[in-house]
């Protein structure tokens, strides 16, 4: 069996095999053992997600003789609290954790030349639940990018420029970069979130109750000041008087959500050594500790989106209708997806605060639309070119709206034609008629998909897909 595998291929491979229901609370309380065990051995023990703890690696190699001695001095202490474990040493976290995969000891400044050779998949990690990861590797596969050496071989500006933060966050990775650039800051001691239990929490009910309302107040702290938690430590302090300490490491800036479910997820754990008699009584002080911050911009809500949490929404709608009452009800728009033949007629635009109704209902069957994807810009005027056929005559469309030839070029005003790839339709929509084609590239631009429309006498590109 392996990874990303079928259900049912697995089962076939193995009949006796047990599925379990995805469960992040279940996972971090029975992780908590593991977590204890590493600590046991090394300070400065990080949980980047139930299944994966980090910890540094220089201070125990000189100790223990090695990062091998490290290495299987970990796996030994793991293996006492009845579970496998598989260790890899590198330079970041990202390498190392695919090293721990291939239990492999990736030596100083080796992790581009580690990395180079794997797949572009592994940027992709199910657990880590980075929301458009998949996307993005689905992408930079049908890019022709098959390797992360590949990847990272492509200039970091361009790569910004095209794919966006995340984009650019994945490129770091693959080239052996740190998560984040070097530009973490400190964040001032105020911070800090304190909060006592009178009496002393001892159910997980309670606990969740707790994480609900002091993680709220940490994320609510930072984003006032435009900060973001990228680690955070959690302290407890029990009626006995035992001090609990853990540092939970994020892939992404904190949210509200974040918090509350790390600090749940570290109270259920504790609570449940203290069920089995591991410490004296419950827990009587919470302390949430933001020890690494970055600036807000690194957590962008969606103002409009349903996925945006509600107060943001609401702060969003408070601040376009103020901005509608300085500037006039027309000042701000939104566009609205309806249905429509051509992916211009399917935008409306309506004013903040009416009803987003669209112009023409999506779901009725609309014969003659032009397929998905939709291009990227639209002209914003008629821009004129002639299709011709290889013998250089114009192509144009018939009474049965088909084409009167096949499609072999395209000439924009007094440019050289250029001659056209691939070609799809066309999709007839009374009086237009469209086309899709992929122009070969030229020495003033690289190759260009276009959606062109025309009425049976001339063609105008309509859309520019990127």
């Amino acid at each position: 069996m392996r990874r990303g595998q079928r259900r049912r291929q697995a089962q076939r491979a193995c009949p006796a095999l047990e599925l379990v229901a995805d469960d992040p609370d279940r996972d971090a309380r029975v992780f908590e053992p593991v977590t204890a065990a590493v600590e046991g051995l090394t300070p400065g023990v990080e949980v980047v997600r139930a299944g994966v703890v980090a910890v540094p690696a220089r201070g125990p190699s000189r100790y223990f003789g090695g990062e091998e001695a490290v290495a299987e001095l970990l796996v030994d202490r793991v293996a006492e609290a009845g579970v496998e474990c598989q260790v890899g040493v590198a330079d970041g976290l990202f390498t190392a954790t695919l090293a721990a995969r291939r239990g492999l000891v990736v030596p100083p400044e080796g992790g581009p030349g580690f990395l180079a050779p794997l797949g572009i998949g592994e940027l992709d990690q199910p657990a880590e639940r980075l929301a458009g990861r998949a996307e993005l590797v689905d992408l930079l596969r049908r890019l022709g990018l098959r390797t992360l050496g590949e990847f990272a071989e492509l200039p970091a500006a361009d790569v910004l420029n095209r794919f966006g933060t995340a984009g650019a966050l994945a490129h770091r990775l693959a080239a052996g970069l740190e998560e984040r650039a070097p530009s973490r800051r400190r964040p001032p001691p105020d911070l800090t979130v304190e909060e006592e239990f009178d009496p002393p929490v001892t159910r997980v009910d309670s606990a969740a109750f707790a994480a609900k309302a002091i993680g709220e107040r940490l994320h609510a702290e930072l984003a006032r000041r435009g900060l973001a938690c990228v680690r955070l430590g959690i302290r407890a302090r029990t009626e006995g008087g035992t001090e609990l300490e853990r540092v939970w490491r994020c892939a992404e800036p904190l949210t509200a959500e974040g918090v509350r479910d790390r600090v749940r997820w570290q109270l259920d754990g504790w609570l449940r050594v203290a069920g089995d008699g591991g410490l004296d009584g419950g827990i009587a002080e919470l302390v949430l500790d933001p020890r690494e911050v970055i600036g807000a911009d690194a957590l962008q809500l969606d103002l409009l989106s349903g996925e945006a949490e509600t107060s943001a929404g609401e702060r969003a709608g408070r601040a376009l209708v103020r901005v509608q009452g300085l500037l006039g009800p027309e000042s701000v728009w939104r566009g609205v997806i309806g249905g429509g033949r051509g992916p211009g007629e399917r935008v409306r635009l309506v004013p903040w605060g009416d009803p987003p109704t669209p112009e023409r209902p999506a779901e009725r069957p609309w014969p003659g639309a032009v397929p998905s994807p939709t291009p990227e810009r639209f002209a914003t005027g008629p821009v004129p070119v002639a299709v011709l056929d290889e013998s250089g005559a114009e192509v144009g469309v018939d009474e049965r709206d088909e084409l009167t030839a096949t499609p072999h070029s395209v000439v924009a005003g007094k440019g050289s034609p250029r001659r056209i790839l691939g070609w799809a339709g066309p999709w007839t929509a009374a009086p237009l008629v469209r086309l899709q084609v992929v122009l070969e590239p030229n020495s003033e631009m690289g190759e260009r998909a276009l959606l062109l429309a025309g009425d049976g006498s001339a063609w105008w590109v309509e859309g520019i897909y990127e």
